[in-house]
């Protein structure tokens, strides 16, 4: 749980500066990662927004439900974007979750938010991939449908099963399981895992992915535009990232950075699940050394600091363990096996778009008192 937190940190620090910069093409850009950037996740959304839920869990518990982890969303105070953005406001205009992340009210519902803000749902169900499927499908459902939940469900289950498996192909290959597999998501990492195979080089597989999962993004700000925040896609760089990685620290965040896109949020994700595989004492002290000198301070907007979002963690661990029939002696957890349940298949699927039609368009016709205001894209 350690390493799982600490991965998510220096992973998200790794990949800041290059955020959206390279879109449809790799990143070949020298990156030079200094300990003092390490102070910098405090301020990411990619690890606070998910203690939001987190807390939700510490406060009502682990049958909180989907409505109770929107009415906490819905109260939240900070910037938000897509997916998030679009269901807070439809939370505070009386939209109430699973709703809120329904294409009939959002169209964001395949964005990348849910998938970067589950990550604390694997670490809290070592070995239990069903348990963290079930936890996913809850919280996913505020700001996100389908694709953009599965995101998820495949990040969760990679860390559960990342507690006992040292091999990352098959941690991606349960992810995997973890998904219906009529679903885009999962063509997309089934995609991942034969062309890995069959090609040595990532940057080949990358190429094929490009070619074949980046077009017709729905998303309103990707549309037409090399733009892509979807799920998918950048789940897709996650599992680059993990299976050309070879269980090396640094060479998994770098893949999965360099992909491009969402490159903050990927090589979080990747360096989250490979610290839990590795444990903390498994990370190159290069990049945990600066953890000691931040670890008792807060996240922005939360109550926690890294030390207590670990603590809590562990804490909601010891409830899932034995609510899934383990047994907990001392400092000895026994977790029986568990495999993936089966989902139902939902997906947004709305059709390829043909025409972006900007605000200042004539065919638009404006009745009424409409007046034109700046009150910002994140509130």
């Amino acid at each position: 749980v350690q390493g799982g937190w600490a991965g998510q940190m220096i992973g998200v620090t790794y990949g800041a500066p290059t955020e959206f910069r390279f879109l449809q093409k790799i990143n070949d850009q020298p990156r030079n990662w200094k300990p003092e950037e390490l102070a910098g996740a405090l301020d990411q959304d990619d690890l606070y927004v998910e203690m939001t839920f987190a807390a939700v869990m510490d406060r009502l518990g682990l049958n909180a439900t989907t409505e109770q982890y929107g009415e906490a969303f819905k109260d939240s105070k900070y910037h938000l974007w897509h997916a998030n953005l679009a269901a807070r406001r439809l939370l505070r205009r009386g939209v109430k979750a699973p709703e809120s992340g329904n294409p009939a009210y959002n169209l964001h519902a395949n964005d990348i938010d849910f998938q970067i803000e589950s990550d604390f749902i694997g670490m809290m169900c070592p070995g239990l991939p069903r348990a963290a499927q079930r936890y996913a499908e809850r919280v996913g459902h505020v700001m996100n449908y389908g694709d953009g939940v599965y995101g998820g469900v495949f990040i969760s289950a990679m860390y559960s099963t990342a507690f006992f498996e040292n091999d990352p192909r098959k941690v991606v290959e349960a992810g995997l399981a973890a998904i219906p597999p009529g679903s885009t998501y999962a063509q997309t990492i089934h995609d991942v895992l034969k062309w890995s195979a069959e090609n040595s080089d990532w940057k080949k597989t990358w190429q094929l992915l490009e070619e074949k999962w980046d077009k017709d993004d729905p998303c309103p700000d990707g549309a037409l535009r090399p733009f892509n925040i979807d799920a998918s896609l950048n789940g897709a760089y996650v599992a680059l990232g993990l299976l050309y990685g070879q269980r090396d620290f640094h060479k998994t965040m770098d893949i999965a950075m360099r992909g491009g896109q969402d490159s903050d949020c990927n090589p979080s994700s990747a360096g989250g699940i490979l610290g839990v595989m590795l444990g903390y004492k498994g990370i190159p002290a290069k990049w945990t050394a600066p953890l000691a000198g931040i670890a008792d301070k807060k996240f922005s907007y939360t109550d926690y600091s890294y030390n207590t979002i670990v603590k809590s963690t562990m804490e909601r661990a010891r409830q899932v363990v034995k609510e899934q029939g383990g047994v907990i002696t001392g400092t000895a957890f026994e977790i029986p096996e568990q495999s993936p349940a089966t989902l139902g298949l939902e997906q947004f699927r709305p059709g390829r778009v043909v025409e972006r039609i900007e605000l200042n368009d004539p065919r638009w016709k404006f009745q009424g008192n409409w007046q034109k205001a700046n009150s910002g894209r994140s509130k």
